[in-house]
């Protein structure tokens, strides 16, 4: 189907390209960030895609402009600090032919409204600074409100001074509270104001269209999205876990780029020539090319200059940690090679659980996403990463280990690659469909599991959270529904789309990108990301998943057999809770075969569970957290007088500590006093040790249940 598919829209990319329209209107005392003509044609082609092609079938009208304007005024101050009541009166002009310039590949109305922004935000910090010549008096009795978004719009310029006099007196309180030298607080906060406006001052037009394009794409629905070149590249390497570089994460300090820590074994790591805290003050490529000064560079656009293919040689220009500006830096010259993020893979742990006089094992694997490095499986690598392989490795070693049962912890698990969710369930059953996918002809396609062979038979449950979600649903909602195991948690995400990856330098035509003047050898081609790409990435939905038993996992996602407290606000997150989410429906379900059926059993369960948690002080502790959080979360201001403030403050910390106390001292650990570091390897996960317990419950349950697949001791 797919090849199909790409060939018409690389038909339909090849349509007429014209020149992008005038300039926008310039904004006077703003930067004026201006599109460009690959830009448009971007926007022009990524429209063409989604009118034509994207499962939902939008039409661009104005009903769905007014959408992609209100998102978009959303991103650029979604808590209504900067703009003014009279900026949005003059935007509403926009609201309803948005869509008609995505269609003709004009961003200049955007880029206005961005230029009116950068200029609202230019001004506040500007008069923040302004504001620390002034005294402030911290005993008077006002509030600052720091959530404004529900709020209207600040009507005039006076209003907006008044607000921001108050955001600057708390910004000062706070620093007031940890120091009492007034002078050295104004001039760190003076810093820090200054730093924002030269962070600010180094957004680009690249940076204009991201945001855009996020806006427009996701009012279609939330996951067909646009990728300018370097975020695409970020995509492809956080789905094959692995990138090709020097294997440092980096970060922006005071106009440097600074080393923030390395990965083991990596080329900086083993050179023993770079460590963390060490600023690069210039790049160079190979080992004759002349050095490159990246001081005050966005930490994106180093990036792009330091990653690049495994087996180049990269030269740094490093000033050491602790080495004033006027030392001498040292030169290091690195070959990249091929670096795993090794700690986003599949990893395992083993909990033990006395249960009736006996010590049971439970083998607990934690899948942060659904992962294969696509380029060394192309390349025949046959040590290529995936979550499989790395998944079977575990349970092959949980199996030598004897573990009565395994737990597979999925939370936070987004998702990822759908043959990795379909080869990882077939590592629990025999054989059988795993995901029915329906396309936009309405045609359904069964991706089933051909193996046989299974690799684990034993006791089984899967823990999954709000944030489980898209290929995490996909298996977990094959699991409950073959009865192969239990599923523990909350209700899933609800991502039920196929979104299929299209390279959009494979769609603009040669010809296109010449008028453009980003031929192959253009002086206008982007730096190199490490994949040569001139015009990003679009993620396009093109087809919706359904689980075996019929159900779509979008909207509703998997409700779990037996449901945890959730600590993820079920309220703001979730396909349900976004209103360009495709809605949930069913369709005819697959033949399979159940592997068990936890109908006998869940109410056994359930109520071991529920006596469990009636009495468990780490469920209460953990509960007290949840309470804290979502009332706090209702919270808007704060008190800018300093003793009310300090002792609330104070009242806060105190409660925190009594109340991480209590599951710390729940779970067997000593309690902490004020100040003191949790120390790294405490594990104060309450959900997983019950997870665990609830598995522990149904291996003991008594031989009138009904067992699902073979005993764990048959292994």
């Amino acid at each position: 189907m797919f090849k199909r598919f790409y060939f018409v829209l690389a038909i339909g990319a090849a349509l007429a390209c014209n020149a992008a329209p005038s300039k926008p209107v310039k904004v006077p005392g703003s930067k004026n960030l201006e599109p460009t003509e690959q830009q448009s044609m971007v926007c022009k082609t990524v429209a063409n895609f989604i009118s034509k092609y994207n499962y939902k079938k939008v039409e661009l009208n104005d009903s769905l402009s007014a959408v992609i304007y209100t998102r978009y005024i959303k991103s650029l101050d979604e808590g209504h600090n900067y703009l003014l009541a009279s900026d949005i009166k003059d935007f509403d002009k926009y609201k309803n032919s948005l869509s008609d310039d995505i269609k003709n590949g004009n961003l200049n109305d955007v880029y206005y409204m961005f230029n009116v922004f950068q200029k609202r935000y230019e001004e506040r910090i500007n008069y923040s600074i302004a504001q620390l010549d002034k005294n402030f008096d911290f005993t008077k009795n006002e509030s600052f409100t720091y959530d404004r978004a529900d709020l209207p719009w600040v009507a005039s310029e006076a209003d907006m001074n008044a607000e921001w006099t108050k955001r600057v007196k708390y910004d000062l309180l706070n620093l007031t509270l940890a120091s009492n030298d007034m002078a050295k607080n104004k001039e760190k906060l003076k810093k820090r104001y200054q730093d924002l406006l030269v962070q600010n001052g180094k957004l680009n037009t690249n940076d204009v269209f991201q945001i855009f394009m996020d806006d427009f794409t996701e009012a279609i629905d939330p996951h067909t999205n646009y990728f300018d070149p370097f975020h695409a590249a970020q995509f492809n390497m956080e789905m094959s876990r692995s990138l090709q570089g020097i294997g440092a994460t980096l970060s922006s300090k005071n106009e440097y780029i600074s080393i923030e820590s390395l990965v083991a074994g990596g080329p900086a790591d083993k050179s023993h020539q770079v460590n963390t805290g060490d600023r690069i003050l210039a790049v160079a490529q190979g080992k004759d090319g002349e050095f490159q000064d990246i001081v005050g560079w966005r930490i994106d656009n180093a990036i792009k200059l330091i990653r690049g293919t495994k087996g180049t040689v990269v030269k740094l220009k490093i000033l050491p940690q602790g080495k004033a500006v006027s030392d001498q830096p040292k030169i290091v010259e690195l070959v990249r090679e091929k670096i795993v993020l090794k700690d986003q893979l599949v990893k395992q742990e083993i909990k033990t659980y006395n249960s009736n006089g006996k010590t049971l094992k439970i083998g607990i694997i934690n899948v942060p996403a659904f992962y294969a490095d696509f380029n060394a499986f192309r390349a025949g690598d046959p040590n290529y990463q995936s979550t499989t392989r790395d998944m079977k490795l575990i349970l092959d070693t949980l199996k030598r280990a004897n573990v009565d049962g395994i737990v597979i912890d999925l939370r936070e698990n987004g998702g990822g690659s759908l043959n990795e969710a379909i080869s990882l369930t077939g590592l629990f059953i025999k054989t059988g469909p795993v995901v029915q996918v329906r396309d936009t002809q309405e045609q359904i396609d069964v991706n089933k599991d051909e193996d046989p062979s299974v690799a684990y038979s034993g006791p089984l449950a899967v823990l999954v959270d709000r944030f489980s979600a898209s290929a995490s649903e996909i298996f977990a909602g094959a699991i409950q529904d073959y009865g192969r195991g239990l599923i523990l948690g909350t209700q899933t995400y609800g991502k039920g789309t196929v979104q299929s990856e299209i390279d959009l330098d494979k769609v603009i035509t040669p010809s296109i990108a010449e008028k453009l003047g980003l031929t192959a050898n253009s002086s206008k081609k982007p730096v190199s990301t490490g994949s040569e790409n001139t015009f990003g990435q679009l993620n396009l939905t093109i087809a919706k998943f359904y689980r075996i038993s019929g159900s779509s996992t979008q909207h509703k996602g998997v409700i779990p057999d037996i449901q945890f407290p959730s600590l993820i606000p079920m309220d703001k997150y979730g396909e349900d809770t976004d209103p360009s989410a495709l809605p949930f429906d069913v369709i005819p379900k697959s033949e399979y075969t159940k592997a068990g059926d936890f109908t006998a059993a869940l109410p056994q369960l359930a109520k071991l569970h529920e006596q469990r948690i009636n009495n468990s002080a780490s469920y209460k502790a953990f509960m007290q957290t949840i309470n804290d959080y979502r009332k706090s979360e209702k919270e808007k201001s704060v008190t800018l007088n300093e003793q009310q403030l300090k002792k609330q403050r104070e009242e806060d910390e105190l409660k925190t500590l009594n109340r991480d106390n209590d599951l710390r001292v729940a779970l067997g650990y000593k309690p902490l006093k004020k100040g003191e570091a949790k120390p790294k390897k405490e594990d104060l996960d309450p959900l997983k040790i019950e997870a665990g317990q609830i598995l522990i419950d149904y291996i003991n349950l008594d031989t009138k249940v009904t067992r699902i697949g073979t005993p764990a001791k048959t292994f």
